[in-house]
């Protein structure tokens, strides 16, 4: 893992990134890394919401920066790494002021959704109330369109508006944003690999305790992996239609996520996976190059 080697390389601690590692029990279908990955370095904000809680993309970058500035602290160097793009930007760069999470409204919104049961209700429901704002959410990301609703009608004001307002940006740190960017069938051939392995290793046994834990309350639940596990549970799928639809809802995601980081300014592209040590040479050199300028 090419995190591993650079904070070995640099006195480095890791700053987890990825939203669905932050819930405690939900292991297989993270891909958290192992005790033994721990014990090589400190890993941080890993396994710190309950199973049935909730962790804001605005609650994730006050806990994280507290976490940034101790790493500093102790003369160490901060690594962040995972994939949940709004959570990085709200780290890196703030978020607007918006008004509180309502889940009174979103519960008369998810009901409005099941009573007109048509793809892109959502949507086309935040394209009437602010068109600048859905043409930047994808129809299919429920959660930012519910975001988007919320903002729009507990304010009063567009969130596209709201998203003009002065942000909260990171100080006092120099930052090196490095993105893989691994061969397309190569990278949906390792996919495939993993959400197989994951079935593999357990993870419709692991579901299936959650479920008879917290029954469907854990947001994880509808994750990935996860969403298609429970669907093997209520006998939805066999086994065979479980994986495949897990691997294609990764596949999925892996294209939204490049989409995402594309648009993001100052990423370092190197081609190839974290394992290949042409792509840690590289990552390295990025490294080097900015602590010499520092």
């Amino acid at each position: 893992m090419l995190s591993l080697a650079l904070a070995e390389r640099f006195h480095g601690e890791i700053v987890n990134c990825d939203s669905v590692a932050m819930y405690r029990e939900f292991e297989i279908g993270t891909a958290k890394p192992t005790a033994a990955e721990r014990a090589r370095v400190p890993h941080h904000m890993l396994d710190v919401v309950d199973p049935c809680g909730f962790i804001t993309a605005g609650e994730y970058a006050r806990q994280a920066r507290k976490v940034l500035q101790q790493i500093k602290a102790r003369g160490a160097l901060p690594i962040v790494v995972g994939g949940t793009g709004l959570y990085l930007r709200a780290l890196l760069e703030g978020l607007f002021v918006g008004p509180q999470r309502s889940e009174e409204l979103r519960e008369r919104l998810r009901q409005r959704v099941d009573e007109k049961g048509l793809p892109g209700y959502l949507h086309r429901l935040l394209t009437r109330l602010d068109p600048a704002a859905a043409r930047k959410i994808h129809v299919h990301d429920t959660p930012k369109l519910l975001r988007a609703i919320e903002v729009c009608l507990a304010s009063q004001t567009k969130m596209s508006e709201m998203w003009k307002q002065g942000r909260d940006l990171l100080q006092g740190f120099r930052i090196v944003r490095l993105g893989l960017d691994p061969d397309r069938k190569a990278l949906y051939e390792r996919i495939n690999q993993r959400a197989q392995r994951m079935f593999d290793d357990g993870l419709s046994e692991e579901t299936l305790t959650l479920l008879e834990k917290y029954g469907a309350a854990p947001r994880p639940l509808s994750a990935l992996g996860y969403k298609q596990a429970v669907a093997l549970m209520r006998g939805e799928f066999e086994r065979e239609g479980a994986v495949q639809a897990a691997q294609q809802a990764h596949r999925n995601y892996a294209k939204r996520q490049m989409t995402w980081f594309r648009r993001e300014p100052d990423v370092t592209w190197i081609c190839g996976f974290g394992d290949d040590a042409r792509v840690r040479s590289e990552a390295i050199r990025k490294i080097e190059d900015m602590q010499q300028t520092t």
